[in-house]
């Protein structure tokens, strides 16, 4: 009379080691999920506290606000570029002067902080389709003054990643208007006042 056989068979084992494999993946694709998940929301974090510092420097120099707007940058087209001499370091300066410094660092910062950074300081109305932040502006004369960020990952070959929208899109609230008086304007010209502010829609989105 034959004695059953004991143990697993060949095929038992395989699906186990099968399974097994299964499980590893998906739980190596959920803590790939979560550090990507962290790592953005510590960008935008930073992004969020650049825009805060800068928007606290424009209060303090809203007499010079009109010297903000236009700034543009983009670290993955200025990779070569460098920044003139500090205009205010060891001495007083001017205003306008004061604005070219705090834009020269509010730069310097972006591109130490944040990968492929862009940034855009500008005056803008438009509302965020579907919650999406855009880098364009409407440039409107009674649009509050928006300071905007965003960034890029780098594709596993080292490349760029395509040009994403905004992350980081806060309006600031100037003493007295919502407006500035555009470059090189009449002197006593104001702008006209309005409503305060509130966050654009899908700010602080990625």
């Amino acid at each position: 009379m034959r004695r059953p056989y004991a143990g697993f068979t060949m095929v038992e084992v395989l699906v186990a080691v099968l399974l097994l494999a299964v499980g590893l993946v998906g739980a190596l694709a959920m803590q790939a999920h979560a550090m990507r998940t962290r790592q953005e929301s510590a960008l935008q974090t930073e992004a969020l506290q650049a825009a805060a510092t800068l928007a606290d420097h424009i209060r303090a120099n809203a007499a010079q606000s009109s010297a903000y707007l236009g700034f543009e940058f983009d670290s993955a087209a200025d990779a070569g570029a460098t920044d003139a001499p500090a205009a205010c370091s060891g001495a007083p300066c001017d205003p306008t002067a004061v604005a070219r410094q705090e834009l020269s660092e509010f730069r310097q910062h972006l591109a130490a902080a944040l990968p492929l950074a862009r940034a855009v300081i500008c005056q803008d109305s438009n509302t965020a389709p579907g919650g999406q932040l855009q880098w364009t502006c409407s440039g409107a004369a009674d649009a509050p003054v928006v300071i905007k960020i965003g960034w890029r990952s780098r594709r596993p070959d080292g490349s760029a990643a395509a040009d994403t929208t905004p992350g980081v899109a806060l309006p600031i609230a100037l003493a007295g208007s919502l407006s500035v008086p555009p470059p090189n304007a009449p002197p006593g010209q104001t702008p006209p006042s309005g409503p305060s502010p509130s966050p654009l829609p899908g700010a602080g989105g990625h």
